[in-house]
């Protein structure tokens, strides 16, 4: 793997498509962002979902990237979706085969679940062992792999529930952290270039995320013009968003929504002329200035 494919799939994950995203986030669970009994402003709220959304979407990346890299080292990866007799779907984070043994890895950014989580992410990784097992018998390794080595919080817990299924399975079972698993399977080197990559990467990062939309007005409404209408309906019809300042936090001066009401109004139907009518009220109330 290349450096510059390396960032295009953080990139990917961690940034496109984020402003379609909180808008609908917004619209679905406008609660999280509005009330007065919050100690924080509209504009802080909407930065504090960006920040833990970031968070959420590393974790998608680097599933990605782990993926990417074991194909890059000559494994084949397989479908990563099985049902279980029930018909119930699971989806694993890692699944490949070198031709003779098959590997599974249950993959986590950092191990910091408290006692419930933990439990669940045992019971999980059980379910996933046990299908495949089904599949594959003695010709299964499984991995528990946590990519930040700093955090360790439920290390000695998991080694006990690993160490459980493995004399059950009768298979290998391992915990692995950081550098752990690219030693395991031979090429520790890919571990150092996956710190470096991070550390230009992040450097490149600005402080903090832009909120406001109507920074790049022309290049946010091509984002989120096909925001779903019923999205598009609860944002403006809700009061609340609109009184205690959670659209202006996101809409500075209003033109990236001045952009929006043109659009709407050109298709010249009823879901879209009643947005635009809706839109168009909130303008002249919020931005005298569009």
């Amino acid at each position: 793997m290349s450096y510059e494919k390396f960032c295009a799939i953080l990139n990917k994950h961690i940034f496109e498509g984020e402003k379609k995203e909180l808008l609908r986030r917004i619209a679905k669970t406008p609660e999280r962002f509005i009330g007065l009994f919050r100690p924080t402003k509209p504009g802080a709220k909407v930065l504090q979902h960006l920040l833990q959304s970031h968070e959420i979407r590393m974790g998608d990346a680097l599933e990605e990237i782990i993926e990417e890299i074991i194909r890059d080292i000559g494994f084949s990866p397989l479908p990563k979706i099985l049902q279980n007799e029930e018909g119930e779907q699971l989806s694993l984070d890692q699944y490949f085969t070198d031709g003779k043994m098959f590997y599974f890895i249950e993959q986590k950014v950092r191990d910091v679940h408290d006692s419930t989580k933990k439990r669940g992410q045992i019971s999980n990784f059980e379910a996933k062992l046990e299908l495949l097992y089904k599949k594959h018998s003695s010709e299964l390794t499984g991995f528990m792999y946590f990519i930040d080595p700093d955090l360790v919080k439920n290390k000695n817990y998991y080694i006990m529930e690993l160490k459980r299924m493995e004399e059950f399975y009768g298979i290998k079972l391992h915990l692995f952290y950081g550098n752990q698993l690219f030693e395991y399977l031979r090429r520790p080197e890919i571990w150092n270039s996956i710190l470096d990559w991070l550390k230009t990467w992040k450097s490149s990062l600005p402080e903090l995320p832009e909120i406001n939309f109507d920074s790049t007005p022309a290049k946010s409404f091509e984002e989120i013009k096909d925001l779903e209408l019923m999205h598009w309906r609860k944002i403006v019809e809700n009061d609340k968003l609109w009184e205690e300042g959670t659209i202006n936090a996101i809409f500075k001066n209003g033109r990236t929504l001045q952009l929006l009401y043109e659009f709407f109004i050109s298709y010249k139907n009823t879901p879209y002329d009643k947005i635009a009518e809706l839109l168009h009220e909130r303008l002249l109330q919020y931005y005298s200035n569009v």
